[in-house]
């Protein structure tokens, strides 16, 4: 499968250039790990073919939080509805909603390379509405858009998602902004840093 492969290449990369520690929750030495640790560290490794990364890492002190966390990640990522494409592009609005400077350097390259356009991606980033944006890129956006900011979804925005994708689609986009909302969420209170050599979000006044 291409995503699990390109997420795994960006994986190795990360943990070859990033300084793991937080000063809120250090990241835990493998030789370190509990018994319980250890088995949701083989878990990790199994299902995404690689050491724990990012966000699991100031998870693995709640390492079956982790667990649940990341097995909801492995169908809501790699196998939603909406397809991969898209995933990726309401991840990063769920970043920006959030100011999440690690979701946003780390999926920001891979939304490049799976196809969504610059323009988009720096309107995002930027706080700006995006242009040119094809019908399903603009469905996603306006769900997504006021799912964050209003914390529900208007008839219309949930009819063109549920005419397009069907109700799994709804529940599934819902899922990937709910889901990245947890991560970023956690990632904040940790402290967690971006991806180094990578441009992090501009902070907007409260």
């Amino acid at each position: 499968m291409q995503a699990p492969r390109l997420s795994l290449l960006c994986a190795t990369l990360l943990l070859a250039a990033t300084a793991h520690a937080t000063e809120r929750f250090p990241t835990i030495a493998p030789d370190q790990y509990n018994d319980e640790q250890r088995t949701a560290a083989a878990d990790f490794e199994a299902a995404r073919k690689g050491p724990v990364f990012g966000p699991f890492e100031p998870l693995m002190y709640s390492p079956q939080l982790m667990t649940q966390a990341r097995s909801m990640g492995d169908y809501l990522r790699f196998r939603s509805a909406i397809g991969n494409t898209l995933s990726e592009l309401a991840i990063l609005i769920t970043a920006r909603a959030w100011g999440q400077d690690f979701e946003w350097t780390y999926h920001k390259p891979i939304a490049l390379k799976v196809g969504i356009k610059r323009e988009l991606i720096d309107a995002i980033g930027e706080g700006r509405t995006p242009t040119g944006m094809s019908d399903d890129e603009d469905a996603v956006y306006q769900f997504s858009t006021e799912l964050h900011h209003n914390h529900r979804v208007s008839d219309a925005s949930f009819a063109r998602v549920e005419k397009r994708w069907g109700k799994k689609g709804v529940l599934d986009l819902t899922g990937i902004n709910a889901y990245y909302t947890l991560l970023a969420m956690q990632l904040n209170v940790a402290k967690y840093p971006g991806v180094p050599g990578e441009t992090g979000l501009r902070r907007f006044p409260d």
